[in-house]
């Protein structure tokens, strides 16, 4: 999921360690040698380079570390997904109303590329130009579980933290990347855009669940997309090292 304004963005999280003084020699401390000797290592030292974790995120995307796999792990939280949908659609009691949540961006539609264009910077104007151009592509998974709830008959919502303007280009977009007849696309109205993710994604399931739903599955990229009342049933987060929303 992106947000337009405000947004957060961590490639990487980073912890600082504490700060400590640096310690008076005392008289019976060794001198330095006259040569190969170097001072201990600066606490900022602990904190990885940033352009080695963005080489790292790169290769995570293109599985060519051994930090892992974007698309198998994206592939893996899509089938723990679809198991659980078909489990619960399954047991699903005369006339329930049965609702698949998902988020767009990192979860339904992918932006890696106009990610790694920007270097993993974020610029509101060149996203917005991106999302207007209704490019990006299905995540494979996420179309997978998208069917899958088509056919076992359960509702599919669309909670997205786009906002109300880019309507035309997110529906353009899911319907070019292979997603169709879904329930509902809920985005961001004005009045909403000072709300958290957090608050936003709440109060957009919330209406759902009025609506008679039970939201028997939520898929997002962001904790911000899954937490939060109501919940649902069931909860699937996928990998997202790119970026991070409250």
């Amino acid at each position: 999921m992106r947000l337009g304004n405000p947004r957060f963005i961590a490639a990487l999280s980073i912890v600082f360690p504490p700060v400590f003084l640096a310690a008076q020699p005392s008289a019976s401390a060794p001198q330095a040698a006259a040569a190969g000797a170097f001072s201990p290592v600066a606490p900022s030292e602990r904190i990885p380079n940033l352009d080695a974790e963005k080489a790292r995120l790169r290769q995570y995307h293109d599985c060519t570390c051994t930090c892992g796999c974007y698309a198998r792990d994206l592939d893996l939280q899509a089938d723990r997904a679809i198991q659980y949908l078909r489990r619960r659609a399954a047991r699903r009691q005369a006339q329930e109303k049965l609702a698949l949540v998902l988020d767009i961006d990192e979860t339904t539609l992918s932006n890696y590329e106009e990610m790694a264009a920007a270097d993993f910077a974020y610029n509101a104007d060149v996203f917005n130009a991106w999302v207007n151009s209704a490019r990006a592509p299905a995540i494979p998974g996420t179309l997978r579980l998208y069917n899958e709830a088509r056919r076992l008959g359960v509702d599919v919502f669309f909670l997205t933290g786009r906002p109300e303007a880019q309507r035309a280009a997110t529906e353009q977009d899911l319907r070019g990347a292979g997603f169709h007849d879904w329930k509902q696309l809920i985005l961001r109205q004005p009045e909403e855009a000072k709300a958290t993710a957090l608050a936003y994604k709440s109060a957009g399931r919330a209406r759902i669940v009025a609506g008679g739903y039970r939201i028997v599955l939520n898929v997002g990229d962001q904790w911000s997309d899954l937490r939060g009342d109501p919940e649902a049933e069931y909860s699937v987060k996928y990998p997202d090292p790119f970026y991070f929303i409250r």
